[in-house]
Order: C-alpha cells, then sequence, then structure tokens
C-alpha cells in the first residue's frame, strides 16, 4: 500500500478502511492513477451463469437454443454497468476471450474461423461489439440530458 502515512479516515467515529476494489452498482471500481474498473467479477459470474445454462441444456437442446439462452441471460451479466466506463484493450479482449472459450465449448472446435463464421451465421456478436453499441446509446442520453 503506497499511502502508510495517510491519515486514517473517520465517519461517525468509525475508521474507514483502505481498499484495493469497491463495489458500487453492481461494478466493481479499482484503485489507480486514473478512474478504471475491474472486469474480473462480471467475467466469473457470466462463467458461472453460462455454466449453469450450459449444465441444465448440455448436449440435449441445439446450439441455437443455447447462444439464444447466453445471448438473453449471460451477456447482460457480463456487460452490466460498463457503457459508462472507458475500459483499456486489454479489458475489452479479456471480455471477448470470455465469450470466445464459451463459443470454442459450444461448437467444440478451436478454429476461429469457423467460431467467426458461426458467430455470424447466428448473429452473435462479441461483447465489445455491444459495448460500442451501448456506449453510444450512453453518450446520446447523457448528451440529451
Amino acid at each position: 500500500m503506497r499511502c502508510k502515512m495517510c491519515q486514517r479516515i473517520n465517519m461517525k467515529g468509525h475508521n474507514l478502511p483502505w481498499v484495493s476494489e469497491i463495489r458500487y452498482l453492481g461494478t466493481y471500481i479499482i484503485k489507480g492513477r486514473q478512474f478504471r474498473c475491474s472486469v474480473t467479477n462480471a467475467k466469473r459470474s457470466f462463467n458461472r451463469s453460462m455454466n449453469a445454462i450450459f449444465g441444465k441444456v448440455g448436449r440435449i437442446a441445439s446450439e441455437e437454443a443455447t447462444l439464444q439462452l447466453v445471448k438473453s441471460k449471460c451477456l447482460p451479466i457480463l456487460l452490466y454497468g460498463l457503457e459508462c466506463y472507458s475500459l483499456l484493450k486489454a479489458d475489452l479482449h479479456s471480455l471477448d476471450f470470455v465469450v470466445m472459450r464459451f463459443l470454442m465449448k459450444l461448437f467444440r472446435t478451436a478454429n476461429k474461423d469457423i467460431i467467426d463464421e458461426c458467430r455470424s451465421f447466428c448473429h452473435f456478436p462479441l461483447p465489445t461489439e455491444m459495448l460500442q453499441i451501448k456506449s453510444n446509446k450512453f453518450c446520446k442520453k447523457i448528451k440529451c440530458n
């Protein structure tokens, strides 16, 4: 911790602890020189919900049905609240990686070209594409107000 010499902050007689991460409205803000958020918990929640769906329907349901379930139930968990942050490229790539790993598991292949073809055929966008749309809508809404 850099701030060993910092004065302790008291609020109503209670010391507030120094933390490296804080949860605010479902998103995690991390300490640093710049305002940033963490996508680690979002990825963990996505994997948990995706594995729950995949565990229930498994190979019984068609790929299209599984994709639709993941698109409507799991992707909102992954992208919740991220449209108001400016994410680093590494964070965006890690969000895409989580979804690509799911698609590789679903389609039983590690070939990126096959996965991209399946995504375009099933109209399944990557999180970076969805975040760009959501960020534009968010900015338009802020500008109108």
